[in-house]
């Protein structure tokens, strides 16, 4: 793993079914290419829908954590906060933010692939 271990801010919201589920990424995938993704360090979003419908978490990734920080600092919040409103507002059925104060985070450790342990 490289020295250089990146920031994410990690999402989750609740959702009805699978027509919100879709619903909901397209309309954050959108928020972030308007919003987000033109920023010095933006990596990706990555929205994981779960297999039953019921959940979406959007991993956003950053090159390092000041990157994240210049972006809070420098982006138009209040419109990208009313243009999540307005995007969940539009959505055709309910979802329950399960966003946390504070959601962000840096990798501390990460296992890939190898050799099975002891062998």
């Amino acid at each position: 793993m490289s020295e250089d271990k990146g920031f994410y801010s990690i999402i989750e919201y609740a959702v009805d079914g699978p027509e919100t589920q879709a619903a909901l990424v397209e309309a954050f995938a959108e928020i972030q290419d308007r919003w987000v993704r033109f920023y010095p360090g933006y990596v990706s979003a990555r929205f994981h829908a779960s297999v039953d419908g019921t959940r979406v978490v959007n991993l956003v990734s950053w090159a390092s954590e000041a990157d994240y920080r210049h972006f809070e600092e420098t982006s138009d919040t209040e419109g990208r906060l009313a243009a999540i409103q307005a995007a969940l507002d539009g959505l055709p059925g309910e979802v329950e933010s399960r966003v946390s104060a504070n959601p962000r985070y840096r990798v501390v450790r990460e296992t890939g692939p190898g050799p099975r342990a002891g062998d």
